[in-house]
């Protein structure tokens, strides 16, 4: 399947290791692009909402925004032939309307979850600084509690990034396949 077109979906809360393990992930598979969906966040300079404890309308909608440009991009390099590995933070019901705006398939959803602590350990040795209204332990808590099971869900709180991959590599096809 890796030497195929296709679209893998990493998400978990911020400082879980996506971009690290995306990158890493991307850099083992013959054809691919690692696409941010933070990207697109950040090309809004002006009227940027930002996502908060208790996020404006507006913000909702630059979110979906942001999550629909990063499916229609996907599915644009998965049309040219590219294993695409997107990440981004993507919770709750976002997740399976994440699924449901990536038109190609095959496609798999991995969830980083490391332990709240391990993520809180990562978050203070960054040089960017992704919590700032709700605690690592509050988003984790709502993140599991209102995030659906689908895909393959990773602890990896005891695995280095290239054990990740590994692990990715091995399983997503089989338990995060979707469709």
């Amino acid at each position: 399947m890796w030497d195929a077109p296709s679209i893998v979906l990493i998400t978990g809360i911020m400082a879980a290791g996506k971009s690290t393990v995306a990158e890493l992930l991307a850099r083992r598979l013959p054809r691919s692009a690692h696409l941010r969906g933070d990207v697109f966040r950040r090309m809004v300079v002006g009227g940027r909402a930002e996502m908060t404890a208790d996020p404006s309308p507006e913000a909702w909608r630059q979110l979906r925004l942001r999550h629909q440009l990063t499916a229609s991009t996907a599915d644009a390099y998965a049309g040219a032939g590219f294993t695409v590995v997107c990440q981004d933070v993507i919770l709750g019901a976002e997740l399976p309307a994440m699924v449901d705006r990536i038109r190609r398939r095959p496609l798999a959803v991995v969830v980083l979850a490391p332990r709240p602590e391990v993520v809180a350990a990562r978050e203070a040795g960054r040089a960017k600084q992704g919590y700032g209204e709700w605690s690592v332990a509050e988003l984790d808590a709502g993140f599991r509690a209102d995030t659906p099971r689908i895909g393959l869900w990773l602890d990896t709180s005891d695995q280095t990034p290239e054990q990740t991959v590994t692990e990715i590599l091995t399983r997503a096809w089989s338990a995060g396949r979707i469709g």
